[in-house]
């Protein structure tokens, strides 16, 4: 008996995906909810099981495909299991997509691709060594070589006309990527953004983790990082400049009296901003603990929709990649977006009762990206000073003041 496999329901306002990868080839043994193929939509990239245990003995829907919901992805069966007679009419081919390959292979990337054609080669000869087994550019030159020691006379040209291989290669955009490239562009042509920078001295945040990191972990079963220190100092200094924390809609004003963070969290599918919910009734663990496993679910493709939606503001550490300095873009509709940045070491001016001097101290560059058509330079610069202010006394975090 054939067993349909078809695409389920995505999520509210998302009706149509992309195949992203077939995790199982035809005539593989499936389990019951093993994961078969990989969707991807504009948000997130999902995995459909397997609605029974059997075989795989049909892909209808090739990778590259754009499928809308309950559109028929494959056929699980016995050997004798039916197979539609032709692809539904809910599947459609992005524009320019190469060329399905065969469903018992995997299919070549496109600088191998081209090469397996100009010198009629048979893909399916060839051993892949890619990724999921797929042929390279490398595989094919290989193969290439093998010829000429086979056919010298015939094979040596065409093998010393390749030898370079392309200049650039072509790669279709994943439905993340257009999404993310969509939303930012939208973001630089509706909101009046504007960015204002200051610096905070980490001396006293290290030293405040320092103290307490080993028996916060011991305690609490997570380190203890920066990160949930300046989602606590956002917060506070939202609360005080509720227009960093609204957004704009049509002609009014929304004012937010609840704080979605988002953080962002970068992946190999692009950059996504898993939220964290009422993050003002979180204490520093259930911070970190929520950053953690928001992290690993977004690298690992796992998040869900409503993992992605909502946010009053967002926090970017650019830092980790080593970021000095950067002006990030809005989240629209959000008004207000904070980039963190790399500590680095520097001489720096100190003036107290006993005087002025120069002391060597970890800095961080802060940057504040904001709608200036709802909140105001003065109400940016407070914010910022705000957060500066109590990133360089974590104890005020504590005492609420």
């Amino acid at each position: 008996m054939a067993i349909e496999i078809k695409v389920p329901t995505l999520g509210e306002s998302v009706s149509e995906a992309t195949v992203a990868k077939w995790l199982k080839k035809v005539g593989d043994q499936v389990k019951a909810d093993e994961a078969l193929v990989e969707l991807e939509t504009d948000k997130v990239t999902l995995e459909v099981p397997a609605p029974a245990a059997g075989t795989l003995t049909d892909i209808v829907a090739a990778e590259g495909v754009t499928v809308g919901v309950a559109a028929l992805l494959g056929i699980i069966g016995g050997d004798g299991a039916a197979k539609p007679t032709a692809a539904p009419a809910v599947a459609r081919a992005p524009v320019a997509a190469p060329a399905a390959a065969p469903a018992t292979t995997h299919a070549p990337l496109p600088a191998a691709a081209k090469l397996i054609t100009e010198n009629s080669l048979s893909a399916s000869a060839i051993p892949g060594s890619g990724k999921e087994g797929r042929v390279t550019k490398g595989d094919v030159l290989d193969a290439l070589a093998a010829k000429v020691g086979a056919a010298p006379a015939t094979v040596v040209a065409a093998s010393a006309s390749v030898v370079s291989g392309p200049r650039d290669e072509r790669v279709r955009m994943t439905r993340l990527r257009k999404r993310i490239a969509e939303r930012l562009k939208q973001a630089q042509n509706t909101a009046a953004i504007l960015t204002t920078f200051n610096e905070v001295d980490m001396s006293a945040a290290m030293a405040f983790r320092a103290q307490y990191n080993e028996a916060f972990e011991k305690k609490y079963g997570v380190k203890l990082g920066f990160m949930s220190i300046f989602v606590k100092a956002c917060i506070a200094a939202l609360k005080e400049l509720p227009a960093v924390n609204g957004e704009i809609d049509g002609d009014e004003i929304v004012y937010k009296n609840y704080y979605d963070i988002g953080v962002a969290v970068g992946t190999e599918q692009g950059l996504v901003v898993p939220v964290l919910r009422d993050a003002d009734s979180l204490g520093f663990a259930d911070i970190e603990k929520k950053i953690a496993e928001l992290g690993k679910r977004a690298r690992d493709g796992k998040l869900a929709l409503e993992d992605l939606q909502g946010g009053t503001f967002t926090i970017s550490n650019g830092g980790v990649y080593g970021s000095l300095l950067s002006t990030p873009i809005l989240n629209t509709p959000q008004s207000g977006i904070l980039g963190m940045h790399k500590i680095q070491k520097r001489a720096m001016v100190i003036s107290d009762k006993a005087g002025d001097r120069i002391e060597i101290r970890p800095m961080m560059y802060l940057a504040l990206s904001y709608d200036h058509r709802i909140i105001d330079g003065r109400e940016a610069v407070t914010f910022l000073v705000r957060v500066k202010d109590l990133i360089e006394d974590p104890r005020r975090l504590l005492f609420d003041v």
